[in-house]
């Protein structure tokens, strides 16, 4: 078996939320640091980690490393990177691979930078015949929407993959941050979209 494959000094952008592989990233950055993290990425064409929160803003600000952010993440690309004024950047990116953090640092800048090991990305698993009905669902609800923020060109709309359909279920569901990063950690794309098809039932929504 290959070793994982390792990233060094990955620079991290804490937020409130959970990304997920395909996924769309929009942020307004208004922070001075993030707005000369993201410009060195988009300039060297290197992606940032976005990992999730464990505190409020105020209570994160005086945890250590390990208690600010969970360890789980998942690296994004910047598809677009433009200034609304002088303080104020917005962002465009997209999410493609999960990570968990190995060791973390804050730089001078104050910016965290971690090492990472990437974890391997789903397979392709088609969806099978019991669990249709969720990815039939995800086609109506995206449909009825006027805009469609989490979709990516047609041509990357993978309808029949288990792990494509969980993981757009799991950004539109009102779902706990810890359930989310728990479907984000599970390896299985097929127990993956169980799980989501399951709150789905429970909901009423299929």
């Amino acid at each position: 078996m290959n070793p994982p494959l390792t990233l060094v000094s990955l620079p991290l952008f804490p937020l409130r939320t959970v990304l997920f592989p395909d996924g769309r990233l929009t942020l307004r950055v208004f922070e001075q640091r993030y707005r000369t993290m993201v410009r060195c990425c988009l300039e060297q064409d290197a992606p940032f980690g976005v990992v999730t929160l464990t505190h409020s803003q105020n209570e994160a600000a005086e945890q250590p490393a390990q208690g600010r952010f969970h360890p789980l993440g998942t690296l994004a690309k910047i598809t677009q990177l433009s200034a609304i004024s002088p303080q104020l950047a917005l962002l465009q990116g997209q999410g493609y691979e999960r990570f968990r953090i190995t060791s973390t640092r804050q730089l001078q800048s104050s910016i965290w930078v971690a090492d990472v090991q990437l974890l391997p990305p789903d397979m392709s698993m088609a969806i099978p015949p019991d669990l249709a009905h969720s990815a039939t669902a995800l086609r109506q609800v995206l449909n009825k929407l006027p805009q469609q923020p989490i979709m990516l060109p047609a041509s990357d709309v993978r309808w029949n993959e288990c792990g494509w359909v969980a993981n757009r279920w799991c950004e539109l569901l009102p779902l706990d941050t810890d359930l989310q990063l728990q479907l984000l950690e599970t390896a299985s794309p097929l127990l993956r979209l169980e799980l989501v098809t399951d709150a789905l039932e429970r909901a009423g929504i299929v």
